[in-house]
């Protein structure tokens, strides 16, 4: 019982440490290892078991070792080159010109709430080949919010939908999408058909529909109260060079190959994520060897790919061995099996269980502006849940890893919503109210399809 309020007040003060700012990566190593060390104490038992260093001391730091040695060989190898390949594509103009390819049918369309929905609806769609949130937020502020405007889209409506755009994390090109099947142990391609794709479809419709009615609310109560947004602010595109038309395939290479060689069609060849990543790399290069007619320049550009390899190596790579680290301390000092017999003994199911943990996730994600820590601490833990009742871990990873992002697209902080109020001329705390409605029907949803799907 001791372990259990230990194990209780360091998550509150991990939480609020993150709230506040503290770095997180330090934050959740040093709450993980506080809480190894006093299970070591109080259990007199290594966090390594019988492959102990032969010190209690060492075997710490030796978990922190054998972990991050194991991500970077999987896991970590994933994220580094889905985010040096989104890199790449953003550096030769393929996902710009598939973002402009894509809403090209809107333009068509004069209706302008319903053209104000379906910019959701394309933005999510693309957000499968274009993982960034912020990126794919300022492509659609540059392709779509103009067309709002001419329709008649006030722009803190057109900035709310397009802060929110990348709500769900979709795809193989995800790495909390990848962590979730990873830590489910089931293939990413086999997690995003069966399970993302299912409730996404659902989740979207729900979203696309809300985000009609309340940002046509809020527009016509500005009106009435004498609120609304001032002039339009103009704001300059920076000048690229248009790539071709084909290039908007290049972003959508490695899903078709991932997609392709799975068990849903091809079964002879197996690829997995880190190897369409490079193909998709090589083909990309060989389009720009002959677009640019410079082979230097092409073969240097590949730097690009890599420093993104690198940068998500020191943000995300780690942040996923810090939370492994902490995941770790909540179940040596005994949180977790006490919260699960606890449970048990009342009668709570695993939906009980899923709903809590999805919650806790969805308010540090609104607070922090940031999905990832959240997911990343609590995630590992969910397979222990599930199996104690018996439950498909599905069940818990789904709903926790997409409202991750969903909550996080309903926060002032996040950094989409910054850039893009900072550039539109609007308050990001007035973005996040009209994004907060269409996301809390979003995480509803997310829960509901979890159940269903499980």
């Amino acid at each position: 019982m001791f372990g259990t309020i230990i194990g209780v007040l360091v998550t509150i003060v991990t939480i609020y440490a993150i709230i506040k700012k503290y770095n997180q990566h330090a934050v959740l190593f040093t709450s993980g290892l506080f809480m190894m060390a006093l299970a070591t104490i109080f259990t007199g038992k290594s966090v390594l078991g019988d492959k102990t260093t032969g010190s209690a001391i060492v075997d710490l730091f030796q978990f922190i070792t054998n972990t991050g040695s194991s991500q970077l060989g999987g896991l970590g190898l994933i994220v580094m080159s889905v985010a040096g390949f989104a890199v790449y594509m953003d550096h030769i103009g393929a996902s710009r010109r598939l973002a402009s390819l894509a809403i090209r049918p809107l333009q068509r369309l004069n209706r302008p709430y319903l053209v104000l929905g379906l910019t959701y609806t394309v933005g999510q769609i693309l957000n499968i080949f274009i993982p960034s949130a912020s990126g794919l937020a300022l492509l659609m502020l540059v392709t779509m919010f103009p067309i709002l405007l001419a329709l008649g889209i006030p722009r803190l409506s057109a900035a709310a939908v397009i802060v929110t755009t990348a709500c769900l994390d979709l795809g193989p090109a995800s790495g909390n999408a990848n962590l979730a099947a990873k830590t489910a142990g089931i293939d990413v391609a086999v997690y995003f058909v069966q399970y993302q794709i299912p409730a996404s479809i659902a989740i979207i419709i729900g979203i696309t529909i809300l985000h009609i009615v309340v940002q046509r609310y809020y527009d016509k109560k500005d009106i009435a109260n004498g609120t609304a947004p001032a002039a339009e602010k103009e704001f300059k595109d920076e000048e690229q060079e248009e790539a071709p038309l084909f290039y908007a395939l290049l972003p959508i290479l490695p899903l078709a190959l991932l997609l392709t060689f799975s068990s849903f069609t091809i079964t002879t060849v197996k690829m997995d994520v880190v190897t369409a990543m490079f193909i998709g790399l090589t083909v990309s290069m060989i389009c720009e060897a002959i677009r640019r007619k410079n082979g230097r320049v092409v073969l240097a550009s590949i730097k690009v790919f890599f420093d993104g390899m690198g940068r998500n190596l020191a943000l995300v790579v780690t942040l996923i061995v810090a939370g492994q680290t902490f995941a770790q301390g909540l179940t040596r000092i005994g949180l977790i099996s006490y919260v699960i017999e606890t449970t048990k003994g009342m009668g709570f199911g695993i939906e009980a269980m899923m709903i809590v943990m999805t919650l806790i996730i969805a308010v540090t994600s609104i607070i922090t502006g940031s999905g990832n820590a959240a997911f990343f601490a609590f995630a590992p833990l969910a397979p222990t849940v599930a199996s104690a009742v018996g439950a498909n871990p599905i069940i818990m990873l789904l709903p926790m890893q997409l409202v991750s992002g969903i909550a996080r697209s309903a926060s002032p902080i996040l950094a989409a919503t910054i850039a893009v109020a900072g550039i539109v001329g609007v308050n990001t705390f007035d973005v996040a109210k009209r994004a907060l409605i269409p996301m809390m029907g979003g995480t509803l949803i997310t829960i509901i399809m979890s159940i269903i799907l499980a």
